[in-house]
């Protein structure tokens, strides 16, 4: 298991940025894919990003793509996303999510593909 600690998150204007990261600890995130999800209030957890263990695969839902870039530094055990031009619709709580992958694996976008969570981390777009 990997224990994963998100940050990053808050209150920004819409037409804003944030960085959001997400740190592992326990294994080297380096042997994961890495997701990045969000929940609104009253809504289901919906894909945001993904990344494979490398970094060379990377995949976006339509509603973030040319608007967030997920990232990743496995020297530091770490996955960004970097969220420009934020509209009142992205104000949710975001999660990262691991799954332990093989040099052979992609990227998955369902939650029941990954099974290491973060706690999550707030982030509000006033309009």
């Amino acid at each position: 298991q990997v224990h994963l600690v998100e940050s990053g998150g808050g209150l920004v204007q819409a037409g804003g940025s944030l960085r959001l990261s997400c740190v592992g600890s326990g294994r080297t995130l380096g042997s994961y894919a890495m997701g990045w999800f969000r929940q609104a209030p009253g809504k289901e957890r919906e894909f945001v990003a993904a990344i494979n263990w490398s970094g060379v695969r990377i995949y976006y839902a339509d509603s973030v793509k040319g608007r967030f870039t997920i990232s990743r530094d496995n020297a530091k055990d770490t996955v960004y996303l970097q969220m420009n031009s934020l509209k009142p619709e992205d104000t949710a709580v975001y999660y990262c999510a691991a799954r332990r992958s093989t040099i052979y694996s992609g990227y998955y976008t369902g939650t029941s593909e990954y099974d290491n969570w973060g706690q999550g981390t707030q982030v509000t777009v006033s309009s």
